[in-house]
């Protein structure tokens, strides 16, 4: 597990500084316990650590959405494989889309969790330079999404329910992608995952950028931990558009109000889920817990309802996202109809 102060963040300067001097002072404090001034080294080190704390409380609570984002794309933050590790048991992973191969940007297969028997699907972006080459940084191809879906249905046939983590800038972007029919597959993912007759819990774990979160992103609960994004282009991208420089990309994440906070406000998503304090990059097995909770608890919301109720309910849920007020606006002093 890499270790959080190895990917600076601007913002926690305060913190690293903090967190050093802690760290000196444990280091004179274990070797000097019995000294005469022991027991005032060791009250100033339970000091700290509260201010510590306090200080991470104030700047996480308190974050913009352009900082939200760099924690989201922290490589030191758990990904989709440390989850499966930490969460479910007796994972076994199923590979291939029975046409073309197996992209590892996508990971899919059986386990167990909790009481439960369910079929996974996650987002995995890579470790090391070598993981990430070949999971082209959790940016999946047409049969990415294929072999998600060949195991979905897979999942609704044999009546388990579906977990996905999303995590993911965006679908592969290539040329070869588009040749096989990139926009066609998540299409038909969006498609199916609104009719497969069966629990799908959907968490957005870090980045959940465009088409490439939406393609495993369909369910009966979408939930997002508390620092990860969710949006319909990546900030550098939306900046590039309107203000043709990707140096705006913090105005940009603000007007696209993709954070975990804006979004359960707007009802994009249904829970934002809590994450281990200064981040899950701090904390991996907190932040697996809390989500193992969450998941285990929406499981057993969904089992109960008839199947008819459960499919009607997912799609009311997506209908009512875009509501919009159209008239009565004014802009620079005239009526958006005349301008």
């Amino acid at each position: 597990m890499a270790s959080p102060s190895e990917y600076r963040l601007p913002f926690e300067a305060q913190i690293y500084e903090m967190e050093a001097r802690l760290a000196e002072m444990e280091v004179g404090y274990s070797k000097n316990r019995t000294g005469v001034d022991s027991s005032a080294i060791a009250e100033q080190i339970r000091r700290l650590r509260r201010e510590l704390a306090n200080l991470k409380r104030t700047i996480y609570a308190n974050l913009e959405a352009w900082q939200t984002v760099q924690v989201s794309r922290l490589p030191s933050r758990p990904q989709t494989r440390d989850y499966v590790d930490l969460i479910f048991d007796q994972f076994v992973e199923l590979h291939g889309d029975r046409a073309i191969g197996d992209d590892k940007a996508i990971v899919t297969g059986l386990a167990h969790l909790g009481e439960s028997k369910v079929m996974f699907v996650g987002h995995q972006k890579g470790k090391n330079l070598l993981e990430r080459t070949a999971c082209n940084f959790g940016c999946a191809h047409p049969e990415g999404y294929r072999k998600a879906l060949v195991k979905m249905k897979m999942a609704a046939k044999y009546g388990l329910p579906i977990i996905t983590f999303i995590d993911t800038p965006g679908a592969y972007p290539g040329i070869a992608a588009e040749e096989r029919g990139q926009a066609a597959i998540i299409a038909e993912n969006l498609m199916v995952m609104s009719q497969l007759d069966t629990p799908i819990i959907c968490v957005v774990i870090g980045e959940g950028g465009s088409g490439g979160a939406l393609g495993i992103g369909i369910g009966d609960r979408l939930a997002m931990l508390e620092h990860a994004y969710y949006s319909v282009i990546s900030p550098e991208g939306c900046a590039t558009i309107l203000w043709k420089s990707n140096e705006h990309a913090p105005r940009a994440a603000e007007a696209l109000k993709m954070t975990s906070r804006d979004l359960l406000r707007l009802g994009i998503i249904d829970d934002a889920i809590a994450e281990p304090l200064g981040g899950a990059h701090r904390d991996h097995r907190e932040a697996a817990a809390n989500l193992k909770s969450y998941l285990i608890r929406s499981l057993r919301e969904l089992a109960d309802q008839p199947r008819t109720d459960l499919l009607q309910r997912r799609y009311d849920k997506f209908r009512r996202m875009g509501v919009f007020n159209e008239g009565g606006i004014e802009l620079n002093g005239l009526p958006e109809a005349s301008r």
